[in-house]
């Protein structure tokens, strides 16, 4: 069962995704939150495996949220699910860590994919974003070494393991995709972040699409 943690201030918001989150077999959400603030505390007390994260909040708002679990810590898996598809909301997102970013006129199919996603150890960003991102990132790299000789030639396996990596496959249908050993498969990524001089598969991406190795 993979246990979720919802934050939004708005109240019908959260009981509507729990609502339909009560749909899936392997998803429970245990945990709800209306601001940063209580989210912590939430997230603390609970150990979610995922958390489904708005940005616009009041007091203590999304971005705060990922720079406060940083700050503590905790490296729980966070999906931001907004309304909102500003560019830089999205890239200081991902730069303060989120692992997955949807907007909220994704199906629910589209929402339990991503869960599952990142519980699995996976990243997801919408592809209408990622295409976006793909301009924004090449003026504005998060966490980019400054020294571009850290960035290593890949090989074409790397490659494909790379382009499912920004497609939001986990290990396992990466693994299912080029019909490889899941262990195989993890060994690509590491050499993937390693080449790339990053720390996580999301930063992976985002360097990739920086260079231009995703065109």
């Amino acid at each position: 069962m993979i246990r979720v943690c919802v934050v939004d201030d708005q109240t019908l918001v959260r009981q509507g995704i729990r609502s339909l989150l009560g749909l899936a077999s392997d998803i429970e959400v245990v945990a709800e939150a209306d601001d940063g603030l209580s989210a912590l505390s939430a997230i603390s007390t609970h150990s979610p495996d995922v958390v489904l994260l708005d940005l616009r909040m009041p007091r203590h708002d999304g971005i705060w949220t990922l720079r406060a679990l940083q700050d503590s810590g905790i490296s729980t898996p966070v999906l931001v699910l907004t309304t909102f598809d500003d560019d830089e909301l999205v890239l200081q997102a991902l730069r303060a860590g989120a692992m997955g970013y949807l907007l909220k006129d994704v199906t629910l199919d589209q929402v339990v994919h991503a869960i599952r996603t990142l519980a699995t150890g996976g990243t997801l960003v919408q592809p209408a974003i990622t295409d976006r991102l793909l301009r924004a990132v090449r003026t504005d790299i998060p966490d980019a070494p400054a020294d571009d000789a850290r960035v290593q030639e890949l090989t074409e396996r790397e490659l494909e393991v790379l382009r499912l990596l920004a497609g939001g496959y986990s290990n396992r249908e990466i693994a299912t995709a080029l019909f490889l050993a899941e262990g195989t498969v993890k060994n690509h990524v590491s050499n993937v972040l390693l080449k790339l001089g990053t720390r996580d598969r999301t930063r992976a991406v985002l360097r990739a699409l920086h260079h231009g190795l995703l065109n």
